[in-house]
């Protein structure tokens, strides 16, 4: 095999999920009122294989997410620690925190319900 593979860029995907409430107080809908999801966030890291051969190892990631991820938004109210709480602004939030974990972030995608998902990319 030749080191070619090892130019290329590799993605490297890991989901946790939590479970979590909150409410929109501008929302003309139900969504006005205290609920609660069973959110699905997928984060996609991108790199070159190490010596390895990996961009990083899962259980790596894995244990991260959960850090920065489950054991800030799991079983919260989350008007508690982010202002109006939609699925956008939770995303933004998570990357920040992804970021600051030291994975090289270059996809999220928060699914709020099993057919609705936000989707941020970076540059």
């Amino acid at each position: 095999m030749h080191d070619d593979h090892l130019k290329l860029r590799t993605r490297v995907t890991c989901s946790v999920t939590f479970e979590a409430a909150h409410h929109l107080p501008w929302h003309a809908g139900r969504c006005h009122r205290l609920h609660g999801h069973s959110y699905r966030m997928e984060v996609t890291v991108e790199g070159h294989l190490d010596a390895n051969g990996v961009v990083i190892d899962f259980d790596e990631m894995s244990a991260r997410l959960v850090e920065v991820v489950t054991e800030r938004y799991d079983h919260r109210l989350l008007n508690d620690i982010i202002d109006n709480p939609t699925a956008e602004r939770i995303a933004h939030e998570a990357w920040g925190a992804v970021a600051a974990a030291g994975l090289p972030v270059v996809a999220l995608r928060l699914w709020e319900t099993p057919d609705a998902f936000v989707e941020i990319l970076g540059d």
